[in-house]
């Protein structure tokens, strides 16, 4: 049966609908959606349209009913109930309960059947070829993986390569940095571990530990990260303020023992013309005038001082000033700041001063931040 040319604004809708449920059998074609007995009914324009809606139709299906609806059709249909009726009680369309009584009767089962997918772009040995090149190189990256799959003759997108990959547990992260660390050093820092695992808590109470550390006077350097939404990048909620050459920062050293905290001396009160640069006079100018005080405050008479192997604590004559004092020093390893608790309470500190700036700057930025979004939002 070919399909009648029909006028007004249902067309589209009766078109679908006749050839959805098979009341079509001749597609019809463009020229017989245009005209119908040689007069000119629908624009070419809209006769594009239908024809395109008639084809999605074809490959388009409808919504299943659920396994409860297509038990109370066949309920209501052994009650001798009509079509007409079953379909208004129900809600659904007669077509519906007339497709569902005809597949009852023609296969026995109410089951919905399994739609077909979209088949996959890659087979089994491309998605372990993807996987074999992730193991490999972990470093690579997925543009670099579609590249190597084109030269066997696999093309597929990257989407598709990071889906192969989330599906078998593989994610993007950002890379720990860890301090690269020679054999040799790994070995000494092993042979330390070993000696003073079993060591006691007496022995941990006389050591004093000692550090240096930078302190930015304005800010971290890292970047920061902020939620927000597009077009207010400049308020001044979701700004951060910057200073002249970075806020400049200072040196400090500082003690700890476990009963607490000692000094924190900084670097430019020590030296002659207050800069933050440490050297080996600096150094033992520091030890000399705080090493005793806070040992006996913290500790007592007898102590063990602990240092890293800085250059400058290493220098032949901060060892000599060291042999002079007689203090029992620590030998500790190369490559082991991990290995000091001072670095939790310096890290702490740091933390306090983040975000502490000058008045003066901060209310001549607020105002300039104010400014820059007032001026975004006009």
């Amino acid at each position: 049966m070919c399909l009648p040319l029909v006028k007004g604004p249902k067309v589209m809708g009766q078109l679908a609908s006749q050839l959805f449920h098979g009341q079509v059998c001749d597609i019809p074609s463009l020229t017989q959606l245009q005209c119908a007995d040689k007069r000119p009914r629908v624009h070419f324009k809209c006769a594009i349209c239908i024809w395109n809606l008639l084809l999605s139709t074809l490959k388009m299906r409808s919504k299943e009913q659920s396994l409860s609806v297509k038990q109370a059709i066949i309920r209501l249909k052994k009650q001798n109930k009509p079509i007409r009726e079953i379909a208004r009680t129900l809600g659904v369309a007669k077509t519906t309960v007339w497709n569902i009584l005809k597949k009852k009767e023609r296969t026995g089962e109410l089951s919905n059947t399994k739609r077909p997918r979209r088949p996959r772009k890659t087979t089994v040995v491309d998605d372990r070829r993807i996987l074999s090149l992730v193991k490999k190189t972990p470093f690579t990256t997925v543009g670099q993986i579609k590249n190597t799959l084109q030269e066997v003759g696999v093309c597929v997108s990257k989407s598709t390569i990071k889906r192969r990959l989330h599906q078998s547990e593989y994610r993007g992260f950002t890379t720990r940095c860890k301090p690269l660390v020679s054999l040799k050093n790994r070995k000494a820092r092993f042979e330390f571990v070993k000696q003073h695992l079993t060591k006691p808590s007496q022995f941990w109470n006389k050591i004093l530990w000692t550090d240096e550390t930078k302190i930015n006077l304005y800010q971290s350097d890292g970047k920061r990260r902020v939620w927000r939404r597009k077009g207010t990048a400049h308020d001044p909620k979701h700004t951060t303020s910057s200073v002249k050459h970075g806020g400049g920062s200072v040196m400090a050293w500082a003690c700890m023992a476990a009963n607490g905290t000692g000094s924190l001396v900084f670097i430019d009160d020590v030296t002659a013309d207050k800069s933050s640069r440490m050297n080996s006079e600096v150094c033992q100018a520091i030890l000399s005038a705080h090493i005793q005080p806070n040992a006996a405050e913290l500790i007592g008479r007898c102590f063990t001082v602990q240092m890293d192997n800085d250059p400058k604590h290493t220098a032949k004559a901060t060892k000599e000033f060291l042999k002079g004092q007689k203090w029992n020093v620590m030998q500790w390893p190369s490559q082991s700041p991990d290995l000091n608790p001072i670095g939790g309470c310096i890290s702490l500190a740091e933390d306090k001063t983040e975000g502490k700036m000058p008045q003066e700057q901060a209310g001549t930025e607020d105002s300039c931040s104010r400014g820059l979004a007032e001026h975004h939002q006009g």
